[in-house]
């Protein structure tokens, strides 16, 4: 299957066998599993998940891909292919019952925040992800408070998911090579928040307010929700800047702005 990566949906084909094979043990693939790949591709991933797999359901944007895949893998019976938009998907729909759908792939550094934060919107049925990112979007999932990574993405999957690096990979694993380095993450859904959540739409939309102005103080940044003594009063600094705070401080804060009820 000799066609090109499309630079503008950010297609960067893993090749390295090594690189497979330590991804399908990662994974460790049942036979039972419901499972979903985030772009089928050329099938690097695809086949080797077949071997064990009852089946797969996979997600392809790409026509032309989509085109070729069932050709590209031995067991094409065992494929559901679903020939859309990942940011669009509703995941939730191949789960029979919560808790239970497999999510893997190599995604796109150009959609992988945006497909994360859909992916959260989906936790009650996903068991795990184990997914390839961009170094850089794995080292924000995984930061610590004050560290340059920490921000929205951080603390938005912080209450909800366990995150772990698996392993790093190089840019000669893909083809084209990526000028980047890329790393596997494996997440799952928490059985209970970190901590308990008030109002998730709120805390949500508090955390992207305050990280559009993370070189603003919290006191800046919150005024019209906030005033400088209701944020003290939450055990937060008014004088602290949002990559400083724990994803609890931000709960804090969010019901700190549910008494005062200002929108």
């Amino acid at each position: 299957m000799a066609l090109r990566p499309r630079k503008r949906l950010g297609q960067h084909f893993l090749h390295d066998p090594a690189v497979i094979a330590k991804l399908v043990a990662a994974i460790a693939p049942q036979a039972g599993d419901c499972m979903v790949e985030i772009g089928g591709g050329r099938g690097a991933l695809t086949r080797p998940l077949l071997e064990s797999l009852t089946r797969l359901h996979v997600i392809e944007l790409d026509t032309r891909l989509a085109g070729k895949l069932e050709s590209a893998v031995a067991q094409p019976e065992r494929m559901v292919l679903h020939r859309a938009d990942a940011l669009q998907f509703d995941f939730s729909s191949l789960a029979a019952k919560p808790g239970t759908l497999r999510v893997v792939g190599n995604l796109p550094y150009n959609i992988s925040t945006p497909l994360l934060f859909h992916l959260l919107e989906h936790r009650a049925a996903i068991r795990d992800m184990h997914l390839m990112l961009q170094r850089e979007v794995a080292e924000r999932i995984a930061a610590a408070p004050g560290s340059k990574a920490y921000g929205r993405l951080t603390v938005m999957l912080a209450p909800w998911m366990e995150v772990q690096t698996r392993f790093h990979v190089g840019p000669g694993a893909f083809a084209p090579p990526p000028k980047v380095r890329s790393t596997v993450m494996q997440m799952a859904p928490r059985a209970s928040p970190l901590f308990p959540m008030e109002d998730p739409d709120r805390f949500a939309k508090l955390v992207a307010r305050a990280f559009s102005m993370r070189r603003k103080t919290l006191a800046r940044s919150l005024r019209p929700w906030l005033t400088r003594h209701e944020i003290a009063m939450a055990g937060v600094d008014p004088l602290e800047r949002p990559e400083r705070l724990p994803p609890e401080a931000f709960e804090r804060l969010v019901r700190a702005w549910g008494k005062g009820a200002r929108s």
